[in-house]
């Protein structure tokens, strides 16, 4: 949620940031209606006082007695009014977006996104290359068939040793982010409305969740919002930030309308697992935080042997709660083109806001934490190691840092 301070003292930059990010929040009437409820609180204010100033007289003063029988009366009204605003403007304010960084590109979706650099390269077969889910039937490693029977269209199975190289995945890069200094969480697998509100999933994208029926529960669609969720309404102490906190958790998601070739396979699916990133820091130090968060990400995929590029999301291709985003791509030979990987975004104190997570000094110095979300890895780095290490046969080779948690080199048809 962006400072109302930001609305009432300079609503023209509220109003081009919503217009540009495609918000349809009538800013205009908003400003009004707040100037309204603002007025409304000193009239109430002022009424109160005179109110309780000729309360002491009513004993001795009549006429003190019957203008507070009026008073009161006209108070209920402009407090009831009062309150009905004060609904109106907070509902309204929890559509409204982050503000953007400057350096955000122009765009209407991920096809204008701005390439900042492409690493690795990429794989040449002397060979038609299968995409991951040809390879994973042949090789009996990936089950979206019996997903479909046992849950629905949308769910699969890792089978075997696909299975162990996921596992040796996530496990690996749990292990290196707790190198850099992250802290590993095993964390719940629902949240609370008020958690997903919190951090912007709500209500952004109420239709990419799934909620529990007669509950006060949903399935989290990342551990972001558990990790970030777990200080909620704390002051924390500025001399311990940043904190870095990672998790490994499965993640639910609706995906409505995914459809064709960019749903072929276990790209978009209902169900997936996930690495993530996740740093509380002062508001200066986000711009460098989200820079280590993609240095990380990077890293991880470098030690893996991926060809990718890095983008700078342009703004029709970023959730509302974020101020800046790097996607990460991995290159898909078998798709055929570059497909993302990873997220990384800075939230600035959006999230912060709306949950009530503030940091103290000891020089007195005081605020919103700034939040930084950022992936590790999910199932679909497996499925571009399937794609970029696959051999003629069917056969896929296995990253070197993976082998000493697979226990294998190499996944073979039949095998």
């Amino acid at each position: 949620m962006i400072d109302i301070r930001a609305l009432r003292e300079n609503p023209d930059r509220v109003k081009e940031n919503a217009a540009r990010r495609g918000c349809t929040v009538d800013v205009d009437k908003l400003v009004a209606l707040d100037r309204e409820y603002v007025g409304l609180i000193r009239e109430v204010e002022d009424l109160r006082a005179e109110r309780n100033r000729l309360s002491k007289e009513c004993q001795t003063n009549p006429a003190a007695r019957d203008t507070v029988k009026e008073m009161k009366v006209t108070l209920a009204n402009k407090e009831s009014r009062m309150a009905e605003l004060k609904t109106v403007v907070d509902e309204q304010m929890t559509w409204l977006p982050n503000f953007l960084s400057p350096d955000v590109p122009d765009g209407g979706s991920d096809a204008d996104n701005a390439a900042l650099r492409f690493v690795g390269k990429k794989p040449e077969f002397a060979f038609a290359g299968r995409d991951h889910q040809a390879l994973g039937e042949l090789l009996g490693i990936i089950d979206t068939g019996r997903g479909a029977k046992v849950a629905q269209s949308g769910f699969y199975y890792w089978v075997g040793k696909g299975a162990q190289l996921t596992q040796a995945m996530f496990f690996w890069a749990q292990q290196e982010l707790v190198k850099r200094g992250f802290t590993l969480f095993m964390s719940p697998c629902v949240a609370k409305e008020q958690t997903l509100f919190g951090t912007g999933y709500l209500p952004f994208f109420k239709d990419q969740t799934y909620t529990l029926s007669g509950e006060d529960l949903a399935l989290i669609g990342t551990s972001e919002q558990t990790l970030v969720g777990y200080h909620a309404d704390e002051i924390l102490d500025a001399g311990t930030l940043p904190r870095r906190y990672t998790s490994y958790t499965p993640c639910f998601r609706t995906e409505a309308g995914s459809y064709g070739k960019e749903s072929r396979g276990i790209f978009r699916v209902h169900q997936f697992h996930k690495v993530e990133q996740i740093i509380f820091c002062l508001p200066e130090d986000s711009p460098r935080c989200h820079e280590l968060c993609l240095e990380n990400e990077e890293y991880l995929l470098q030690q893996l042997g991926l060809p990718y590029r890095v983008v700078n999301v342009c703004v029709g291709d970023m959730g509302a709660p974020g101020y800046k985003k790097y996607d990460i791509e991995a290159w898909y030979p078998g798709y055929g083109g570059y497909r993302e990987v990873t997220s990384n975004t800075n939230l600035t104190d959006f999230q912060a806001r709306r949950l009530g997570i503030r940091y103290k000094g000891n020089d007195g110095s005081k605020g919103f934490v700034h939040t930084i979300s950022a992936t590790g890895v999910t199932d679909r780095v497996v499925c571009a190691i399937l794609e970029n290490f696959q051999q003629e046969d069917g056969s896929v080779i296995i990253p070197e840092v993976l082998r000493p948690y697979t226990g294998f080199d190499r996944i073979t048809p039949g095998v």
